[in-house]
C-alpha cells in the first residue's frame, strides 16, 4: 500500500469535481449539475452565497469576481482535479477564475461552443436553450464564442411558465414533466425554424435532466454541461488499457 500524506484543509478525499452553486432555492432532479447522482464518480459543491440568480443573471455583476475565485481556490485546495459551476452565465468569471487557478476551469457549458462548431458541416448551425434569452448577451456568448464560425440560434425558457415557477422565481418546486414539456417544445420550434441546425446545446444546468427527450424529439446531438463535466473529468483520470491483441 501506497503512504498517503495529509492535504492541508481537506475534510474528505477522492472529489474528481468541484462544483460551484449559486445562492437559489431550486430543487435539483437528477440529472441536474447540482444532484450528486448525476455523476458516475465524486463531485464536490461548494455555494457562493454572493452569488444569486438575480445579481448573476439580471444584472450581470462582476464585482463578484473575488468570491468567485475564492470559492474556487477553497474547492481546489480540498483536492479536486476541476472546476465547474451550477449556472452558464457563470461564464461572466470563466477568464478572471481560470487564471486564478491551477486546474482546469469550466464554469459554463456554453464553453463547448467552439468544439460543437468544428464537428459540424460548414452549413450547419447550432441551436441553444438558455435560461434567458434576453440576458445571454452578445458580449458573453463571445467569451466563450470568440471566432464564430458558424450562426448560433438561441431561444429562450424565461416566459415557460413551469420553468419560471422552478428555477427563475425559484418557488421551492419544480414539476419536472411540464418543464420537459416546455423544453422539448422549444427545441421541436428552433429545428422547425431552422431546419439547419446540426446539434443543440443546453445552457442552463438545469436542463439537463431533460437532454434525452430533446434528442428524442430534433434527432440532434445534444450537449449540455454534463457532456462537458464527464469529457474534463475522463481527460483528468485516465485508465490503462488491457485487452486481447
Amino acid at each position: 500500500m501506497p503512504v498517503y500524506e495529509a492535504r492541508p484543509n481537506a475534510q474528505s478525499y477522492g472529489h474528481e469535481i468541484g462544483v460551484l452553486l449559486i445562492a437559489c432555492l431550486n430543487p435539483f432532479p437528477p440529472g441536474d449539475v447540482g444532484n450528486a447522482s448525476t455523476y458516475n464518480y465524486p463531485v464536490l459543491y461548494e455555494t457562493i452565497y454572493d452569488v444569486t440568480i438575480d445579481k448573476l443573471v439580471n444584472e450581470g455583476d462582476k464585482s463578484m469576481a473575488p468570491a468567485v475565485i475564492a470559492a474556487a481556490r477553497k474547492l481546489r485546495d480540498y483536492g479536486v482535479k476541476a472546476i465547474t459551476s451550477d449556472c452558464g452565465y457563470m461564464l461572466l468569471f470563466q477568464k478572471e477564475v481560470a487564471a486564478a487557478l491551477d486546474i482546469p476551469v469550466m464554469l459554463s457549458s456554453l464553453l463547448q461552443l467552439p468544439f460543437i462548431a468544428s464537428t459540424l458541416a460548414p452549413s450547419a448551425s447550432i441551436g441553444v436553450i438558455c435560461a434567458n434569452k434576453a440576458r445571454l448577451l452578445p458580449s458573453l456568448l463571445e467569451e466563450a464564442y470568440p471566432v464564430p464560425s458558424r450562426p448560433v440560434h438561441i431561444a429562450g425558457m424565461e416566459d415557460a411558465p413551469a420553468f419560471r415557477h422552478g428555477i427563475l422565481d425559484e418557488k421551492g418546486s419544480l414539476d419536472s414533466d411540464a418543464v420537459e414539456k416546455e423544453v422539448v417544445e422549444r427545441a421541436i420550434k428552433l429545428v422547425e425554424e431552422h431546419p439547419e441546425i446540426g446539434a443543440i446545446l443546453l445552457e442552463c444546468s438545469n436542463l439537463p435532466p431533460y437532454a434525452a427527450a430533446v434528442q428524442r424529439a430534433t434527432g440532434r446531438h445534444v450537449f449540455d454541461f454534463i457532456t462537458m463535466i464527464d469529457y474534463m473529468q475522463a481527460a483528468g483520470r485516465r485508465r490503462a488499457y488491457t485487452g486481447g491483441y
